[in-house]
């Protein structure tokens, strides 16, 4: 079987990781990593020894699918410029309120150019949008509550990061129950800034806008980090006229580790489906696996 090509854009936490399960996948080959250019210029990390690095994915040879690592607001500008090459796309596109306008967007583009790409292949969204869509089939009438945490959030944190004041910024979610959550955001300051600057700052923000927040400056954020996260999906509906029926679905994660592999997954899954954008619930779950069809059916089901 040939192997699928993949590019990893971005060195980030994410596509550090995406990197590693790219390699642990016996079907897939990567054939790069796109990178800034003053980072391709400098010292490499050890474990791209041996990894073509190139600032432009036009210096690599073949690619089947780019994973896109930068952050989600860099996505709705980014993926078309790859989708235009023929390239197939995947992303961890975390703004819940805007995946459905980038999905129609991207969604053009890429039956444009004979594409595919599956946006928010995270873990939420992405892995937990399977699972909220499973709840729904198996008990139609009911609520479901997502409650996220303790855990670092990588998205809160790049956006954290980029306000003015912020020398370093660390977003914590602490979950509340019934889908509610609050933001523990720890920040070295600039120097001449407040934390109530930042606050303001933050608060004008989408990501933090509608959660409760706690800004807090500390000498070192690397001295509070740890990428753990997590989440509990609880649901309480009915299936058909029966009431009262509870499912729940809990995990303990290292967050950037979990979307690296969701990722590729997903960059398996993408290259079988027809040109168009798609979210995880729309592909059938055993395209996300390798192995052959008739294996997979005796095995899983």
């Amino acid at each position: 079987m040939e192997k699928i090509k993949v590019a990893i854009i971005g060195y980030g936490n994410i596509g550090k990781f995406s990197v590693e399960a790219v390699k642990a996948a016996k079907d897939m080959e990567l054939v790069g990593v796109v990178r800034r250019a003053d980072s391709v210029k400098g010292a490499q990390p050890s474990e791209l020894q041996g990894v073509k690095i190139v600032s432009n994915i036009d210096e690599l040879d073949k690619v089947d699918v780019a994973i896109l690592c930068g952050p989600s607001r860099s996505i709705p500008e980014l993926a078309p410029t790859y989708l235009a090459k023929g390239i197939c796309t995947v992303d961890s596109f975390d703004i819940h309120t805007d995946v459905y306008d980038l999905h129609e967007n991207l969604d053009a583009v890429a039956k444009k150019y004979n594409a595919a790409s599956i946006i928010s292949a995270g873990w939420d969204p992405g892995s937990d949008s399977v699972i909220r869509t499973l709840l729904l089939a198996m008990a139609p009438k009911g609520i479901t509550n997502t409650n996220f945490g303790p855990g670092m959030s990588m998205g809160h944190s790049v956006v954290a990061r980029s306000k003015k004041g912020v020398k370093n910024a660390l977003s914590m979610t602490i979950p509340k129950g019934t889908g509610i959550h609050s933001r523990m955001v720890y920040v070295e300051l600039e120097e001449g800034f407040t934390k109530e600057q930042v606050y303001d700052e933050l608060k004008a923000d989408s990501y933090f806008a509608h959660d409760e927040l706690h800004v807090i400056p500390v000498n070192s954020v690397d001295d509070c980090k740890d990428m753990g996260h997590g989440v509990l999906l609880e649901r309480k509906g009915v299936s058909g006229e029966t009431q009262n029926q509870r499912f729940e679905f809990k995990m303990s994660i290292n967050n950037p580790a979990l979307t690296g592999q969701i990722l590729v997954s997903c960059a398996r899954a993408v290259v079988k489906q027809r040109p168009g954008c798609y979210v995880m619930p729309e592909i059938a779950p055993m395209d996300y696996l390798a192995g052959d069809k008739e294996t997979l059916i005796r095995t899983l089901v």
